[in-house]
């Protein structure tokens, strides 16, 4: 029996979630498990209890910041996306180099991590491990991973996407879309987000603009800043 299902026992909720005040005293015998030791990893936001009910904590009772009572009070509605990846799809990213800056090592920036592309991760589909797809994730070492949080982080902040001119040589802001983040295309169009695919846009759209456009055209859309 799980931790979990030993508290619902003792707690006994009713039809809407809600259970009585279980003092931390009644941890004893058959529910001595439940006993908080190290800060109570079972009923923590992240625990499966926290994610199916409102878990909440009485303080009050004794001196400290210690827990001294838990209830639960009804069903977690609120939809929590699961960053679990599918082992298939870490098997596939893990010997690939990082798309951003090609190296694949040991030392602790040069390692792979396998990134969730859309950085705000509010997609549900790619939280459950059932539906989600290779293309949803791509390769980064560590250091690389590191710097597109901060920048997902500031686009959330901001609803401004990063600006792939920011990189000398790349010769478009975007692949899609503009810098305005827009529900409709998420995180689509951003180098950030698949620099892979900005990649290929951008060769095309060269390509395609070579076809009406002098030589210097494409060096100074490339390297304008150059002297």
């Amino acid at each position: 029996m799980t931790k979990t299902e030993l508290f619902l026992e003792l707690a006994k909720p009713n039809k809407n979630g809600i259970s009585r005040w279980v003092s931390i005293s009644e941890f004893v015998g058959k529910f001595k498990d439940l006993q908080l030791g190290n800060g109570g990893s079972w009923c923590r936001k992240s625990s499966s209890l926290a994610k199916k009910y409102i878990v909440e904590f009485d303080k009050s009772i004794t001196k400290g910041n210690s827990i001294d009572r838990i209830r639960l009070n009804g069903f977690n509605t609120e939809q929590t996306f699961n960053q679990a990846i599918r082992q298939d799809i870490k098997y596939f990213y893990k010997n690939k180099n990082c798309v951003m800056l090609g190296i694949n090592g040991n030392s602790e920036n040069t390692k792979i991590e396998i990134d969730h592309k859309d950085g705000r991760k509010n997609d549900l589909r790619v939280s459950d491990i059932k539906t989600q797809k290779l293309e949803d994730f791509q390769p980064l070492c560590k250091a690389a991973n590191d710097a597109k949080r901060q920048i997902c982080k500031k686009c959330v902040e901001t609803g401004k996407r990063w600006n792939a001119k920011n990189l000398k040589g790349n010769p478009y802001p975007f692949y899609d879309g503009d810098e305005n983040y827009t529900a409709e295309l998420g995180c689509v169009g951003c180098y950030q987000y698949d620099p892979v695919e900005y990649r290929k846009t951008s060769v095309k759209r060269i390509c395609d603009e070579a076809t009406k456009n002098t030589c210097k055209f494409i060096f100074d859309k490339l390297y304008s800043d150059d002297e």
